[in-house]
Formats: C-alpha cells, structure tokens, sequence
C-alpha cells in the first residue's frame, strides 16, 4: 500500500503587524518589494500592513485581499516632489505617528500580535514605530547610508542637496535616541549585505541577519549564447545614470581597450548624469562602442537582458541593486564594485568585483575584466551559469519567504509546524 500523503498539522497562524512606509504591487523599488513580502505573508500569517498610499496611486487595501490593511495618504506637498520624497521621505515622521499610535490603541483595546515587523523604508536613517510596545519586533531588510569613496567625492558634489544628508546618518546611529531604540531593542534586524552591520556598529545589536529586500519570482528559460553568431560583445548597463551609478567611469573603460577587443555598451536608464556621459563617450572617442536607449518599458529591459552577453553595473554606492539580480537570472556574468549589495550578491563563481578606490584605477580595472571576459567565453559561460546558480541559493521569492517565516517562527518562539 502507498504512504499517505504527509499533511502539516493545524498549527495556528502567527498574528503579524507590517509596516511599510509604501505598499503597492504597480509601483516599483521598494515600494513594490514592501508589496512582494506583504502578499505572500499573508498567505502564512494574519497579517495587518501598516502603510502610506501615493496620492493617485491604487490604494493598498485594494490589492492586498488576504490580508487587513490601515492605510493613510501622504500629504499633497510631499506627492509634488517625488524624487525628493523618496530619497528623503519628508512624510516618514507622520506616517510614524500614526503608525504608532494605531500600534498603542490596539494593544491597549487587547488585540494580540505574535510580532511586528517594519519591512520599508529601505533607508537604516528611519526610526521604527513598533519600539518599546512589549511586542517583539524584527526591522528590514535594511540599505544604504554608505559613504562615498573619497577620491569620487568631487565629481559627485553637483548632486541634489538632499542627497548629502546621508553624511548626518553615522552621527545619528551614535546619538538619535529614537533611531538607537528601534535597532537596540530590536529582536533581529535584517541587512541585504554585511556592510549594514559595519554601519550599525554604534549600535548594540541582538541578532543580525542578511536577506536582499527583493527577489526574482522565477528562473527565465536558460539563454545558450555560445549559438549566436559572431559581433561585438554585448555590454549591459541597466539603471538610473547619475554619477554613483558609475556609467562614466564603464566609458572611460571602454576608452581603454584595445579596438581587438570588439565590445558594445547599451546603456538603458536616463538620469541627471547622462549628458555627462554622453560628453565623455565624444571625448574619448568611444560613441561608436556605447548606444544611449533611455527608459524603455519594463518588457523591453527584459529583450536587452536576453540580448546581452555580460552586465556591467559599476555603481561604487549600490544599497543594494535589483537589477543586478535581475540580469544574473538570466545568465549574465556580472562586472560590479565591490562596495555595497552587489559586492556581496555577486560573488567569483558569478562576475568580478571591483574596489573603487579612484576613478582612473576603477577604470582601468573595469577595462582588465572587460577585456578579459571578451577574450575567454568559456569563463563567461562558466560564471553566467554560476549567476543562475546564486540567484536560485538565495534570490527566489518562495526561498526568501520561507526563510523570513522560519526567522518569525524563532523571534515569536513558535515551532514550526509539524509533518504528521
């Protein structure tokens, strides 16, 4: 006779509260991240999110059927600048207030919940609403406030104001007592790499665990790119082009290899740096090996991914890099600085990490691995397969949701259910 089919026991559900600063599966960047986890923990838990809606954005609780959703609407001041808003995020203390203070009236009035969890804002700068509510209370996964390389700093200085704020953030891990709290009382926190606990050292930090904040739903059908026919490498960048993106310093690059070396950049994003880098692309010559697209619709991103031979994604103050997961699953090596998120997805069975120490030594360096990988595409073969590899180990969805519900299941301290 057959086994019976094994069966999990009714072990009851874990009651959870989500906090994220935005929540919507039609938006993008973190937001969209936020709504990836919220969606599929509310298939395993009973869930309440806790977020801000986008004015003239579908509103969360419309999109989220499994799951109770409180949701509040950010101020008409804060939607007219966008940019501003989601670097900054102007609004974060409001949504905090009333985040907390919902928080404060449902435990008061005997609602239970096993955890609490603050999955967004990306940024380690934002103070967590859930401290000191007799909760337990897990934060991230966590990005950014990393420093820029000083040698890069002068041709960084024209950004918007706003962004050099981040230069407050180490000041604030020693002394903001609200931001301190929240990490400090904290029952784990997240970080997509492990420079976010370097970051947090001011910090006393009960338990530190590493997950990206994003993820890849499924593998795409393997690409066998030794079947093409003969052409010049195809180069990828894929991304916002502002300076610490470091499309200039991948020109400056390709100014440096050999014409035997037959190689062609497409670089697809726009930003405040793209006249930048169009200007040098006609300084050192090199307009004829790199091709400016601009945005593109997110179903063409993918044609340019299964049209590439190797991704360069020289960005020397990546958080984190979604688009570096992206291009690995579809096979692509991947050249990137090692500095930041990407400097720990992409290890050497997948790509080249590079130290960006100065501009003409990254550069440079760029140049040894591009020329390197154009020369051996049995090594680009090699680490294309590696790239799928590390995206199946720890970038899928239901990997990383099975992971986050084994960490609510020790933080709760409730066992897992059982196979009977």
């Amino acid at each position: 006779m057959a086994d019976a089919p094994q069966q999990a026991s009714d072990s009851p559900r874990l009651k959870v509260a989500l906090i994220c600063s935005t929540c919507d599966g039609q938006d993008v960047g973190e937001s969209w991240s936020s709504f990836q986890w919220a969606s599929s923990i509310a298939d395993h838990c009973d869930l309440t999110v806790l977020t801000y809606t986008k004015r003239g954005h579908t509103p969360s609780g419309g999109q989220l059927p499994n799951a109770r959703v409180i949701e509040w609407s950010d101020a008409p001041i804060i939607s007219r600048f966008e940019r501003f808003s989601a670097r900054a995020k102007p609004g974060w203390w409001f949504f905090y207030w009333r985040a907390r203070r919902w928080l404060k009236q449902a435990i008061r009035r005997g609602e239970h919940f096993d955890l609490i969890h603050q999955v967004s804002p990306l940024a380690l700068r934002h103070a967590c609403p859930a401290a000191g509510l007799g909760v337990p209370h897990i934060v991230g996964p966590l990005a950014g406030s990393i420093p820029t390389p000083p040698a890069f700093r002068d041709e960084i200085s024209s950004g918007a104001w706003y962004t050099r704020l981040r230069a407050l953030d180490g000041m604030r891990f020693r002394v903001d007592p609200l931001l301190r709290r929240g990490y400090r009382g904290a029952d784990a926190v997240i970080g997509v790499a492990p420079y976010v606990a370097e970051i947090l050292k001011p910090i006393p930090i009960r338990r530190f665990e590493i997950i990206s904040e994003t993820g890849v739903h499924t593998l795409p059908e393997p690409i066998d790119r030794s079947a093409r026919p003969s052409g010049p490498l195809r180069l990828l960048y894929v991304g916002r082009i502002v300076r610490t993106k470091g499309l200039r310093d991948a020109i400056r690059a390709l100014a440096l290899l050999p014409e035997k070396c037959d190689v062609h950049l497409d670089a697809v994003g726009d930003g405040d740096d793209r006249a930048a880098c169009e200007a040098e692309a006609a300084a050192l010559g090199v307009t004829h090996r790199v091709s400016f697209h601009g945005r593109v619709p997110r179903d063409r991103v993918d044609e340019f991914y299964r049209n590439a031979d190797v991704f360069l994604f020289p960005s020397f103050r990546e958080p984190s890099g979604n688009v570096v997961l992206e291009s690995m699953s579809f096979g692509l090596p991947v050249i990137t600085a090692d500095n930041g998120g990407p400097g720990f997805v992409v290890d050497e069975t997948c790509g080249v990490r590079i130290t960006p120490s100065r501009p003409d030594q990254f550069a440079a360096d760029i140049a040894v691995a591009l020329e390197r990988l154009c020369k051996d595409p049995e090594l680009r073969e090699r680490l294309g397969q590696g790239a799928r590899a590390r995206i199946e180990a720890i970038a899928l969805w239901p990997y990383k949701i099975e992971w986050m519900l084994d960490l609510y299941r020790g933080v709760a301290k409730v066992p897992p259910p059982f196979i009977s």
